[in-house]
């Protein structure tokens, strides 16, 4: 349309130069009849033949953008087959096992001279090979421990009233991407008493103190931790099970007890389905991302930050949904990195409720980037005895994210809650600690450079030049300035100079951001007052610690 309007004032004149020159030409013929056309009505038309010709190129490049799009469909479709197919290929049944697991059962007895019957239900459940081989031994071990020490001899049984064959169950299901074997027997259950005292001989527990029954039975998952009288070749309940409890950990398991005293003991065993392939969560902790698998979260709220602070306040942290009480944790705290923050311009801040046993934590991050399939990797042997750290994954752009044991984390989380109230117990709550403005003709700039100062406590102000600060100055002083240089109506140095001359301005700290990064404009603005110079494209560990350098001690929240 705007080329059109110029080819139009370009005719105009035309026609009204030549109209001044018509009483002095002789020749009656309209001046658009021949080839007079200026320069510049030649240049108009050109310039519609471009967009013309541009036009045709949109329209062939959505044509290309169309079948990309379907072609990457019929890709999706045919990876989606392939790696089915994979894991049909991987997947076995849990029934392979079976005959073996019987076999120790009857080998077992015969030692023992016990009569136990071996009941198995859900056994065409399917699991992954891999997994399956590595954890036949901790299975082969509980089944032993069940009939050595879980089931009572024949003679206790009638007198308990209960039949003189033994009854060992192996169940297994699925919830969701992870399967759920339990082995449990109806025999007299853990000597609760016995633990007790075995772990206060050993030191693990205070005499006196109060521990709950549950906590007692994690006892037995103790290197070396037997309450046996005599350790036979076949098992003593506990010996062997610190083991189990570390095969089933690498595997990303777990692994819960329940006993009940002359009714029998449960063991159950909770694993993923397959260990190439898992589904996780993708968050951001600071300015780290990291995946949490989805089946170690019940559930994702949206907390608000005011009922956040109220939560963190108490003496124990916690979060209400309903009528369950979860533990409050920020989890770069967990981590050992950084704290809650204050909201910001954001209302809402992510909860990610999980739930390790009889533990339920709601998690704190700065932000969700969605779930998505990813491929685990091992991280070594360096990295893979970091507590909490199960494994990492490639994301489609390279880089490398680390798959967190949210189990583990929940029972760090849970034993530091006094080291979390202290380093929370600071001046959270109330008015946010740093302003920082935000000064660049950019609006991409401002927004990417407010986003990254708000996840670390910073309450921004923007304006897209000197003016527009200058009139912003008038009402707030901020703690540091970021400026550009190049800006319409006042650029960076004026605005500097206004700054530095001003009195009530003169001792904000300045940090100029700008493309021009030879020496003379570095020079020109350390003479005005300028007190850090960066370049553009910054980084942003580089401006949090410059701000930081400058801002002084009430930066720490950024740590």
């Amino acid at each position: 349309g705007q080329l059109r309007k110029l080819e139009i004032e370009t005719e105009a004149q035309i026609l009204f130069r030549y109209a001044e020159t018509a009483s002095r030409a002789e020749d009656e013929f309209d001046p658009l009849e021949f080839d007079r056309f200026s320069h510049i009505q030649q240049l108009s038309r050109s310039l519609l033949e471009s967009v013309s010709d541009l036009a045709s190129i949109e329209t062939l490049l959505q044509n290309l953008t169309r079948e990309s799009e379907t072609l990457l469909l019929q890709q999706s479709r045919v990876n989606t087959d392939l790696h089915e197919g994979l894991m049909r290929a991987r997947m076995v049944q849990f029934a392979v096992l079976m005959p073996r697991m019987r076999r120790i059962v009857r080998q077992t007895c015969q030692e023992l001279g016990k009569h136990v019957e071996l009941r198995v239900l859900g056994a065409e459940g399917e699991i992954d090979r891999t997994v399956l081989d590595r954890i036949v031994p901790s299975l082969e071990h509980m089944l032993r421990n069940a009939i050595d020490h879980g089931i009572e001899p024949a003679k206790a049984r009638r007198a308990a009233g209960k039949p003189e064959a033994g009854l060992v169950a192996i169940r297994t299901e699925r919830e969701g991407s992870e399967i759920v074997i339990k082995i449990s027997d109806d025999g007299g259950g853990l000597n609760l008493p016995a633990i007790r005292a075995k772990a206060i001989e050993r030191g693990l527990v205070q005499e006196g103190a109060e521990i709950t029954d549950n906590d007692v039975m994690q006892f037995i998952l103790e290197p070396g931790f037997t309450t046996a009288q005599h350790v036979t070749q076949i098992s003593g309940r506990g010996i062997g099970m610190d083991v189990v409890n570390n095969e089933l950990k690498q595997l990303s398991g777990s692994l819960h007890i329940s006993s009940t005293a002359g009714v029998g003991t449960t063991f159950t065993v909770r694993l993923p389905l397959t260990l190439s392939i898992n589904r996780a969560l993708l968050v951001h902790v600071g300015e780290e991302l990291y995946a949490i698998p989805l089946t170690n979260i019940e559930r994702i709220v949206q907390a608000g930050h005011k009922e956040l602070e109220q939560g963190y306040q108490m003496d124990s942290p916690s979060y209400t949904l309903g009528e369950r009480v979860y533990h409050l944790f920020h989890l770069g705290t967990v981590l050992g990195g950084t704290r809650p923050h204050s909201a910001g311009t954001r209302k809402k801040a992510p909860l990610l409720l999980a739930r390790s046993h009889d533990h339920r934590v709601a998690l704190q991050v700065d932000a969700l980037l969605g779930s998505r399939e990813i491929v685990v990797k091992s991280v070594g042997p360096q990295i893979s005895t970091v507590r909490g750290i199960t494994g990492a994954t490639i994301l489609g752009d390279g880089r490398v994210v680390l798959i967190l044991d949210i189990n583990a984390l929940v029972r760090t989380g849970v034993s530091v809650a006094n080291a979390v109230r202290e380093a929370i117990s600071g001046p959270l709550p109330g008015k946010l600690q740093i302003t920082a403005m935000v000064v660049d003709d950019s609006i991409t700039v401002r927004k990417v450079t407010s986003r990254l100062l708000e996840r670390h406590n910073i309450q921004v102000l923007t304006a897209k030049d000197g003016v527009d600060a200058v009139a912003l100055l008038q009402e707030h002083i901020p703690d540091v300035m970021l400026l550009d240089i190049e800006m319409p109506r006042m650029d960076g140095y004026e605005l500097a100079t206004h700054m530095r001359n001003e009195e009530r301005l003169k001792h904000i700290p300045i940090i100029m951001i700008t493309s021009r990064t030879g020496e003379k404009h570095r020079e020109r603005a350390m003479q005005i007052g300028v007190n850090k110079y960066m370049g553009k494209p910054y980084q942003e560990s580089e401006l949090l610690e410059n701000i930081s350098a400058l801002v002084g001690e009430r930066i720490g929240v950024m740590h």
